[in-house]
Order: structure tokens, then sequence, then C-alpha cells
């Protein structure tokens, strides 16, 4: 059994952190570390932190300090961490039921595999489950050129060797450091795969980062795009570069959606179960 390690940034989400923490508790995996990175919180998380004591936390690992933001935090607690797996569930999110032991399943069956990233769904910020979000294969093609990232880093684990050989988060970044990075491994020749299973809960509130910083996160997202796609690399005549961006950014799309409507992902909740899927 491969040892996972969950690593969690945390900066004033008291309010959301007990159930992030209960939620890497209860997965009952035999060898999992939870790394807590905190940047000295003033809402009440140090208090809630020192409440997880005994045996039934002694996978959970935390430290508060000053730091440059959440992805230093998340560099900080990938280099703590131990793990042959490694995993990043931000402090207000959540792993669903049996995750980790679908992970370690999924790296065992697939030895040539460094990132597999599976499927989630939306919550509110009372923890109430809003639709599914399943996604694609993995796709050069959508990975570089939609605006929204087909891979979901609140279900992705990554193998150790990503970490081993110096690759990290981009500090500079703060709210699409996670696509900055797919792009920069898939330029790296690193081996992605999506697996079809519920991972993780994401959740949607005030002040989350995907509510309210979302002008930021996608001009991130295009400076990374304009900076690592084939079409960046391979193209310097400014014009043919624009030209070519406009056609891939509206075949990206197309490529998603069509995928998605051939698994079925836009059919009635009643076939597909209770779960609702995301329009």
């Amino acid at each position: 059994m491969s040892r996972i390690s969950v690593v969690t940034p945390s900066f004033n989400q008291g309010a959301y952190l007990d159930e992030t923490l209960e939620s890497v508790r209860i997965q009952n995996y035999a060898d999992v570390e939870h790394i807590v990175v905190d940047g000295l919180s003033t809402d009440g998380t140090i208090a809630l932190l020192q409440t997880k004591v005994g045996p039934e936390w002694k996978h959970l690992h935390w430290i508060s300090e000053r730091d440059d933001g959440c992805t230093h935090a998340l560099n900080k607690g990938i280099r703590l961490s131990t793990g042959d797996v490694i995993g990043w569930l931000n402090s207000d999110d959540r792993y669903r039921a049996g995750c980790l032991e679908t992970v370690t399943k999924a790296f065992a069956q697939n030895p040539d595999i460094d990132v597999i990233y599976g499927d989630f769904t939306f919550m509110d910020e009372y923890g109430n489950h809003l639709r599914v979000r399943r996604e694609i294969e993995f796709s050069r093609l959508v990975l570089f050129y939609h605006r929204i990232s087909s891979i979901p880093s609140t279900s992705t684990f990554f193998r150790r060797r990503v970490f081993d050989e110096g690759n990290f988060f981009d500090e500079s970044l703060q709210f699409a450091m996670d696509y900055e990075f797919f792009v920069r491994l898939t330029n790296k020749r690193f081996r992605f795969k999506h697996i079809h299973s519920l991972l993780a809960d994401f959740r949607l509130h005030p002040a989350s980062k995907t509510c309210a910083a979302g002008a930021r996160q996608l001009a991130e997202t295009r400076m990374a795009m304009r900076k690592y796609s084939p079409i960046a690399l391979g193209i310097n005549n400014k014009a043919l570069r624009a030209l070519c961006f406009g056609v891939m950014q509206t075949a990206a799309p197309v490529a998603r959606y069509t995928e998605k409507l051939l698994r079925g992902y836009y059919l009635p909740d009643s076939i597909i179960g209770r779960e609702r899927p995301l329009r």
C-alpha cells in the first residue's frame, strides 16, 4: 500500500477546516499523513487544530507561521511530506469516502502514470451538494486552449517523483498556479490519467477564490496558456500566432463539450442517478 500525503494550505478558513480534516480522518486509510500549513490564522483555526489529538489524529501534522500566500504554503507542505503519492486538499474542500483507496488502486494499475485526477461535486458554503462535475479523458488540446481547466486540483494526486525532479508550484501565482503547473508538467512529458470516480467535494462560498477572484484567475490562466502552449512556443509571427490561438480556443471547448455529451454527462438526473451533472 502506498503512503499518501495530503497537503492543506490554510488561512482563516476555520469555518470549514473541521470538515476538511474529518474527510481525511474517516478515509480509514492505513498509511496517510495530513499536513496542514497555516499562515497564522486569526479566526480560531489554531484552537481547532489544537483539539485534534489522540490516536485517531496521529496522521495529522500542522504548523502555523507566516508565509507568502497559498502557493508558498503548498510548496512548503509538499517539501515536508513523505508520501509516495501527494494530494492537495484546500482548507474549505473535502474528500469523499473511499477517495484514497481508489487513488491507490489507480496508481497501482497504471505504473507509468504520474498524475491521476478524478471527478468531483460542487457544494455550497453549508456543505450541501449542488451538482456533479465529471471530466473528460486527458486532452492536450483542451488543457492548453480551454479557459476552463479540465483537471480539477481538488481531485488530483501526484506521484512523489514529480516533485523529486524539482517541479513545484510557481509562487508568483496565487489563483491559477494549478493550471500553470499542469501545462508545465505536460510539456515535460509527465503523464496524466483521468479516472471515472467521484473523489472530492469543492466548496463554493463568497470568500473562495473561484467566486471572489474569477477575473484574476482567468488572467493567470491566459498568461500560462500564452507562455507554455505549443502555439506560443512554436510560432514566432505575431499575427499568425493570434490566428492559431483563435482557432484552437474555438476547437478546445467544442472538443470538451462534445466528449461530455457523448458520455452522457448532460443526461437528466434520473438516468445517471441522483447526481446533477454540470451544465
